[in-house]
């Protein structure tokens, strides 16, 4: 687009905001850089670019894609957009401080108080922008993201007036791309953050220590008498800062979050996943505030200080964490490694593939997944050459269904040898091992010396594995985020009659015609989960350690599963990339073996 002033922009953090941003930013006409310090999420959008599902299918492409912010000088933007968490917001501006460049814009487009005086007090206030986002997306994967929705518009001020040209420009540039975007006045811009953030904190961490979703929460009587009165407090607040509302703000904030959907808000995913939370500038603001000017914020500061504690013990309301030592989580970060070799375990499973990086000193290094059969086929192939610049990997070893059609391995292992490698690594001795995957169960037994001693798997049909839960949930109309959380409110003792994926549909629609509630529905698909493992033989005198994906996303099934053996029954820590570790364990073990023949498997 002809005239722009501005002709370079560069956007740091490529979440959902972030992607969505950087598209409409290149589509109006500036020349756009992308910026994410997740070097496989980087890589991925270096070479097939960021994709869109929803009403809008699309693909977008960027010359200039960086893994490193400093690496960003070079470039030379005008405008600096920071997509990210309020948690990551002080390394970002120490790295965008110590560049020569000082002149250039810095846009906060995050949630929360005061984020943009956190960037003033490292760039100085006439740098700084701040921009209210009133739209959202879910990532598909790492570099796919669904547009949820989009509330019109966003807003975008210079914090002290002194870069207004910037804010109208790209105001106008956004607008003309159909992200409408009004440029406001510094003072306009306190009152739509603080309308954002009372909406924002008036159920995150409701939902995060209830464990509800948003649909949840406000289906409910008693909670949306806290939510207003959360409301109603803030307000309060707003109001001492000479930050007034309409008389009718309270009732229209309730219109508005009685029509969002059936999933939970950032900050109770993050708290449920062991992350660290945007609370401080949340809830945690209303209450400073409140501290400020002597006004009692008690619901604020109850809901504040559960979550802080929450957090403090890494507390997972969702997923029971057993006593591992995996740490990463799985979400594609890589961790600093001063050298020495590095072993890598790929699990290629039939729904994902899962990769596992360990050092020398069995440390997690790295651990992520990506579909197996994505539509937009993104190859395992971009995770290898990024992890090949950032580590010297002297082994790899494949499992699962693909094992033996991938080349870059040295060994290749049975996924019941990894899993009980992996398990065995944290939990010695006698135990059986339950494996729900996407297309079958396996229990394997192990000895006292963590040795398999018997296997069992159910490989005549797909039934009670992961596949099942999805075909039959989406017929029920249950979310799978959401279903562990139904299943657990619910005593029903009817389980599915029918193993056969077309039969329980047809079941499904019976339950919802007689009109169970959905809670009901639930709990009956895990009972016909947990009949189907019964039928395999686990050894009542030993403890059960669960992995898998379907466990890391249904963790109810454990507390059914330890109901019905009776026994200690853990969820490893990160279930889903046990596998892959205990193939990463195998690599490093052959490395380290001149005697050991390649391509041996212990169990056919």
């Amino acid at each position: 687009m002809e005239g722009n002033t501005i002709k370079k922009a560069a956007v740091i953090g490529m979440g959902p905001v972030g992607m969505i941003l950087s598209a409409h930013l290149q589509e109006a006409g500036i020349e756009t850089a992308v910026c994410d310090l997740d070097k496989v999420k980087s890589n991925l959008i270096r070479t097939s670019g960021i994709s869109f599902e929803g009403e809008t299918k699309r693909k977008v492409s960027f010359r200039n894609v960086f893994s490193s912010i400093r690496d960003l000088e070079s470039f030379g933007p005008e405008l600096v957009f920071l997509c990210l968490k309020t948690t990551h917001l002080p390394g970002a501006m120490q790295e965008l401080s110590s560049m020569a460049d000082k002149t250039s814009g810095i846009v906060c487009a995050m949630n929360g108080i005061d984020v943009e005086q956190m960037a003033a007090s490292s760039a100085g206030e006439s740098r700084v922008l701040r921009m209210v986002i009133n739209f959202a997306g879910n990532l598909t994967a790492p570099d796919i993201t669904k547009v949820t929705f989009f509330n019109p518009p966003n807003y975008i001020a210079s914090i002290d007036d002194s870069r207004k040209k910037d804010a109208e420009e790209i105001s106008r540039l956004l607008t003309s791309v159909k992200l409408d975007t009004e440029a406001i006045s510094s003072f306009d811009l306190l009152k739509r953050v603080w309308e954002k953030t009372i909406l924002n904190s008036s159920l995150s961490a409701l939902c995060a220590v209830g464990r509800m979703s948003i649909r949840e929460a406000m289906s409910n009587p008693d909670t949306v008498e806290l939510v207003e009165q959360i409301i109603e407090e803030a307000v309060e607040v707003a109001a001492a800062e000479k930050i007034k509302f309409e008389d009718d703000f309270i009732r229209k904030c309730l219109r508005y979050l009685n029509k969002a959907g059936n999933h939970f808000p950032s900050l109770a995913v993050d708290l449920l996943n062991g992350r660290p939370t945007e609370i401080d500038f949340m809830n945690g603001k209303i209450v400073e505030y409140g501290r400020k000017h002597y006004i009692r914020t008690s619901l604020n500061l109850t809901f504040t200080n559960m979550v802080k504690a929450m957090s403090h013990k890494n507390y997972s309301g969702l997923v029971q964490t057993a006593k591992s030592a995996v740490s990463t989580g799985g979400n594609g970060r890589m961790e600093k490694h001063e050298g020495g070799k590095t072993f890598l375990g790929v699990d290629l499973g039939s729904a994902y593939t899962k990769f596992s990086l360990i050092g020398e000193n069995g440390k997690v290094l790295f651990q992520t997944a990506l579909k197996t059969l994505n539509r937009d086929k993104i190859s395992v192939r971009h995770v290898l050459e990024a992890l090949k610049k950032e580590y010297s990997i002297s082994g790899i070893c494949a499992t699962g269904y693909g094992r033996k059609h991938f080349p870059d391995a040295g060994t290749v292992k049975t996924e019941l040898n990894c899993a009980a490698l992996g398990v065995s690594k944290y939990f010695p001795g006698a135990k059986n091992i339950i494996d729900i995957g996407g297309e079958d169960i396996k229990v394997i037994k192990c000895n006292a010396e963590g040795h398999i001693e018997n296997f069992y798997l159910n490989d005549k049909c797909a039934a009670g594995t992961g596949s099942f839960i999805t075909e039959v949930a989406e017929r029920a109309g249950i979310s799978i985020s959401d279903m562990s959380g139904l299943a657990s409110k619910s005593a029903f003792g009817k389980e599915l009659n029918s193993f056969c994926t077309v039969f329980a549909k047809t079941e499904i629609m019976s339950w919802l015609f007689e009109g169970l509630p959905v809670e009901d529905i639930a709990r009956g698909i895990y009972l016909s989960i947990i009949n189907r493992v019964s039928k395999l033989r686990v050894d009542a005198q030993l403890p059960v350690y669960l992995i898998g994906g379907v466990i890391a996303h249904h963790p109810y099934l454990k507390d059914l599963l330890r109901s019905k053996y009776s026994r200690d029954t853990e969820i490893i820590q990160n279930p889903q990339y046990v596998v892959s570790l205990g193939a990463a364990m195998y690599a490093k073990e052959e490395a380290y073996s001149s005697t050991s023949p390649k391509k041996h498997e212990r169990v056919s």
